[in-house]
């Protein structure tokens, strides 16, 4: 079916425009069509997951397979059904409205926590009340309110706590705080918060090795250093207490002009890859599943939101990055097509991976989660 898509491409061009500024009756249709603009590696397709997501954001999957789904601008959280598991959302449920920005879901033994600006909420066995939940706990109010990359990513790791980043309040700068630019983590009562890690600017996306338990992050460069510079980055926390740079260097090599000169680059924990400039690396997952072949199993999908601010946009899509043992051996794409030209459609922001093995894909930008599935010929 792929294939098919490459063959179809150019007689699309004309549609593009139109589908782009097309009135919201044909939205439907819309998304249709520019799905098969996505390039995908041969016998992998893409289609709707769930079309009525708006400002579909971090995802999370419960063990019975409901998905629940977090926003930022929205400021809703909502529960995603597939009652048949026939590949389709049958009913989208918003269970939290009204909320600051609550970008973070995770779960815990049926518990749903909810990560806002800043706070932390819980709601208790959120899946016997999704028709009508019960207004949720505060776990925790102590995180800093700040709006700039205050949208947070959340949770659990192998150890049972809960993994909460704090984003750094400006575009580069040295807060007196020392809880601004790290990644926490806090008991699952909302006590116990320490520092894992220091000197990551804005990481909204991260995983734990299947093998080795070690964590994983992305984290976004800083801006106005040119378009081609800092990369985004893929980073290894093998433990506690590691710094990664910020804000005195930046991608592994380039020492900030302001901050720079008080501390060298080579102090620090260098990332495992340096990501697309500015591509806005968001969420990532280690592939778990069965249905993609071998070459899949256990390596690294990331959503790239993309650049904002770059005169040639790059990112809009979802990479693959190859590992050979604790070492990046390759970062390549596995779908693209979102960016046309320098117009953008779709904006990738989660990945996630269902229990057949097939790969969920949200978009903030156009309200939707997509499903990308592998067919042997």
């Amino acid at each position: 079916m792929n294939r098919f898509k490459f063959f179809v491409m150019p007689m699309l061009a004309g549609f593009l425009l139109w589908t782009i500024c097309a009135p919201a009756a044909t939205a439907g249709i819309r998304e249709k069509m520019l799905l098969m603009t996505i390039q995908l590696p041969p016998e992998f397709d893409i289609a709707l997951y769930a079309d009525n997501v708006p400002g579909a954001r971090s995802m999370a999957l419960s063990p019975s397979g409901v998905l629940f789904v977090g926003t930022r601008q929205a400021g809703k959280v909502y529960a995603v059904l597939d009652k048949d598991n026939d590949g389709k959302v049958d009913q989208v449920l918003t269970i939290a409205e009204g909320l600051n920005a609550p970008n973070g879901v995770a779960l815990w033994e049926g518990d749903l926590y909810v990560a806002e600006i800043g706070r932390i909420l819980r709601f208790r066995g959120i899946e016997s009340h999704l028709e009508k939940p019960a207004p949720p706990e505060v776990v925790t109010d102590q995180y800093p309110g700040d709006p700039r990359h205050g949208a947070k990513f959340i949770r659990f790791g192998p150890d049972g706590r809960l993994y909460v980043p704090v984003g750094a309040p400006c575009n580069v700068c040295l807060s007196d705080n020392p809880v601004f630019a790290t990644i926490t983590r806090i008991n699952r009562d909302g006590g116990g918060l320490e520092i894992f890690a220091h000197g990551v600017r804005n990481t909204v996306g991260f995983d734990w090795h299947p093998a080795t338990g070690v964590l994983w992050f992305t984290d976004n460069g800083r801006d106005w250093l040119g378009d081609n510079q800092p990369p985004d980055e893929l980073n290894r926390a093998d433990l506690k207490g590691l710094h990664f740079g910020f804000p005195y260097c930046h991608g592994g090599t380039i020492a900030d002009p302001e901050f720079g000169g008080s501390r060298a680059c080579t102090q620090f924990a260098p990332p495992v890859a340096a990501l697309g400039p500015h591509a806005a690396a968001l969420g990532m997952r280690f592939y778990t599943g069965r249905m993609f072949p071998e070459p899949y199993q256990g390596q690294i999908f990331i959503a790239e939101h993309g650049s904002w601010n770059r005169e040639e946009k790059i990112g809009y899509r979802v990479m693959l990055v190859t590992l050979n043992g604790d070492q990046v051996a390759s970062y390549t794409p596995f779908a693209q097509g979102w960016l046309r030209g320098n117009s953008a459609w779709g904006r990738p922001v989660d990945v996630q991976t269902l229990a057949d093995g097939s790969l969920l894909v949200s978009d903030d930008h156009s309200g939707v989660i997509y499903r990308i599935t592998y067919q042997a010929p």
